[in-house]
C-alpha cells in the first residue's frame, strides 16, 4: 500500500522550503495515492504525472539555489475539470467538451497557485457543466465519498470535495454558482471557501452562469484554505467580472479570534429547511464561538426563499443562453437530466427572469440590512449529510422533495447575492460529516476564515481522514 500524504499543505510547503523533504518526494507519494485511491472515489479525469514531477524538481532546484519557492512550496493541488490546463481539452464534465482542442495555457488561478510554489497533479470531475449537486456524471459515473463510497460527494465540485477529503491533493480547486463549492465540501467534510463574487479571477475557465460563477479552494484546514485564497488574489483584466481590488491577505490575521464579533442563526425559513443534523451542527458552531468571546444576536433575515428562487431562474435562463447552439446540434450528446434543465430555461419568459433579478436586488438589501446587526450568518451547508448514491428523493423533516434540486437549497440564496461563504465539517461520532457556512459581507473573506480557524483550534470543526476500503466498486473507472 502507497504512502497515505495527509501532511497539511503548510506543512508541506515549510518542510520544502526547508529541505527537510523534495518536492519530488511528495508529488511521487501523492501520485502513488492517487492511482491507489482513486479508483474508489473516481475524483480525477486526467492526472499530470509528467508536468508534476517536472514541476516538483524545478522546486526543488530553487530550493538547492537559496531561492525562496513560494508560499506553497511543492504542495500538490488539482483543479476542477472545468478549469484551462494547457495540453487537455477543458471537458466542464461534459462529453461534448470531449472534441474541444487542448487548451493552450493554463487559467488565470492555476498559474497563480503555480507562482506561489503549489504543483498541479491533475484534473477532477464534476457535474455536466456544472448543473449539478449530487456528483453523478452520467459520462464519466458517480464521484464517491471518500467516508462512505456507497454516499455521494455533492456536486458539482465533486472530485476536488472527494479528491481534497481523500488525501489525493491536499489544496483543489472548484467552482461554485448555487453551492458547487459548499455542498461537497459539506457532505466530504472539508473546508472551502466561496470569495465575494468578483475577488478571484475567473480567466480561463468555462462559464456556467456568468452573473453568479465563482471560484475557490477546498483544504483539510482552515491555514490552508487561507494560503491558497491569498495566493490567488489580485485584479486581472482578462475578466470582466473581476472587481480589480488589490489583494487583502487573510492569513495574518487568522488567529485573531471570535472575540468581539456578533453572530446570528436566522430563523424562518432557513431554518425550517435544515434537518435535525444540520441544525445540530450550525447549533453547535454557534456555541463555541460564544465561548470564545463571540456574542450572539438575533436578526431578522427576510427573503431568503425568494432570493433561492430568483436564481434559480437567472440559472436556467442564462444558462440556456450561452448553451443554446450545444442544444440545437447535440442534443443528445447532453445528460438528459442536464439538457431538459437547460431547454427549460430556454423557454422561461422575459419577465420573469427581469422579476427574478429585481428579487435579487431587493434579497440583497434585506441581507446588508442583517449585516448592520450581525458581523456573520451561521447557517447549514447542507440540509442533510451526503444520501446513498442513486437516491432520488430527500427525506427532510417529515416530508419527500425530490433530491437533486434540493440539495442545495441552503446555499443557493447565498450565491445569488456573491457574499462570501466559509463552509466548516463537523463531524459527530457514528455519523456522516455535515457542513456549516459562516457567512459575512462582501468583502470579508478574512473574517469568515478568522471563525473557522477559531472553531478548528476549539476542535469543532476538523477534515478527518476517511478510511477507506481499496477496492474499486464495479463499473469504476480506473486511471
Amino acid at each position: 500500500m502507497s504512502e497515505r500524504p495527509w501532511a497539511m499543505a503548510h506543512e508541506i510547503a515549510a518542510e520544502v522550503a526547508a529541505g527537510r523533504r523534495s518536492a519530488r518526494g511528495v508529488a511521487e507519494a501523492t501520485l502513488a495515492w492517487i492511482a491507489e485511491a482513486n479508483p474508489v472515489v473516481n475524483a480525477f479525469t486526467h492526472v499530470t504525472a509528467e508536468r508534476a514531477l517536472a514541476e516538483a524538481e524545478a522546486i526543488d532546484r530553487a530550493v538547492a539555489a537559496g531561492q525562496a519557492p513560494g508560499p506553497l512550496a511543492g504542495v500538490p493541488f488539482a483543479v476542477k475539470n472545468l478549469f484551462d490546463v494547457a495540453g487537455l481539452p477543458t471537458l466542464a464534465g461534459s462529453r461534448i467538451n470531449r472534441d474541444r482542442p487542448p487548451a493552450g495555457a493554463d487559467a488565470a488561478l492555476v498559474r497563480r497557485l503555480r507562482a506561489a510554489g503549489a504543483v498541479l497533479v491533475g484534473t477532477l470531475g464534476m457535474g455536466e457543466y456544472a448543473y449539478d449537486f449530487t456528483g453523478e456524471n452520467a459520462h464519466e459515473g458517480a464521484c464517491r465519498n471518500p467516508h462512505d463510497p456507497g454516499r455521494m460527494t455533492g456536486g458539482s465540485s465533486s472530485g476536488s470535495g472527494a479528491a481534497t477529503a481523500a488525501g489525493l491533493a491536499p489544496v483543489s480547486l472548484g467552482s461554485d454558482t448555487n453551492g458547487s463549492l459548499r455542498v461537497p465540501a459539506s457532505l466530504c467534510g472539508v473546508f472551502s471557501l466561496k470569495p465575494t463574487y468578483g475577488r478571484l479571477t475567473r480567466a480561463g475557465t468555462f462559464s456556467f452562469v456568468d452573473s453568479l460563477d465563482h471560484l475557490g479552494p477546498f483544504a483539510r484546514s482552515v491555514t490552508d484554505l487561507a494560503l491558497a485564497y491569498d495566493a490567488m488574489q489580485g485584479p486581472d483584466p482578462a475578466d470582466h467580472g473581476c472587481a480589480g481590488l488589490p489583494p487583502d491577505p487573510a492569513l495574518p490575521g487568522l488567529e485573531e479570534g471570535a472575540v468581539g464579533l456578533r453572530l446570528a442563526l436566522p430563523g424562518g425559513w432557513l431554518d425550517a429547511q435544515a434537518g435535525p443534523q444540520a441544525r445540530a451542527a450550525a447549533e453547535t458552531v454557534a456555541e463555541a464561538l460564544c465561548a470564545q468571546g463571540a456574542k450572539r444576536c438575533e436578526v431578522a433575515l427576510e427573503g431568503a426563499e425568494a432570493g433561492r428562487a430568483a436564481a434559480y431562474l437567472i440559472t436556467n435562463s442564462e444558462s440556456a443562453a450561452f448553451h443554446l447552439d450545444r442544444l440545437r446540434q447535440r442534443a443528445g450528446d447532453f445528460d438528459p437530466e442536464t439538457r431538459d434543465r437547460f431547454l427549460a430555461g430556454a423557454l422561461l419568459p422575459a419577465a420573469w427572469v427581469s422579476r427574478a433579478q429585481r428579487v435579487r436586488a431587493w434579497w440583497l438589501s434585506r441581507a446588508m440590512a442583517a449585516f448592520a446587526e450581525t458581523d456573520a450568518l451561521i447557517v447549514p451547508a447542507t440540509p442533510v449529510p451526503a444520501p446513498r448514491l442513486g437516491q432520488t428523493v430527500l427525506h427532510l423533516n417529515g416530508a419527500d422533495r425530490p433530491l437533486r434540486p434540493n440539495l442545495g437549497l441552503l446555499a443557493q440564496p447565498f450565491s445569488c447575492i456573491g457574499l462570501p461563504v466559509v463552509t466548516v465539517p463537523v463531524f459527530r461520532p457514528g455519523e456522516m460529516p455535515i457542513g456549516v457556512q459562516i457567512v459575512t459581507p462582501p468583502w470579508a473573506e478574512a473574517r469568515a476564515l478568522r471563525l473557522a480557524r477559531a472553531l478548528e483550534r476549539a476542535g469543532v470543526a476538523a477534515a478527518h481522514a476517511p478510511e477507506m476500503a481499496l477496492s474499486a466498486p464495479r463499473g469504476r473507472r480506473a486511471l
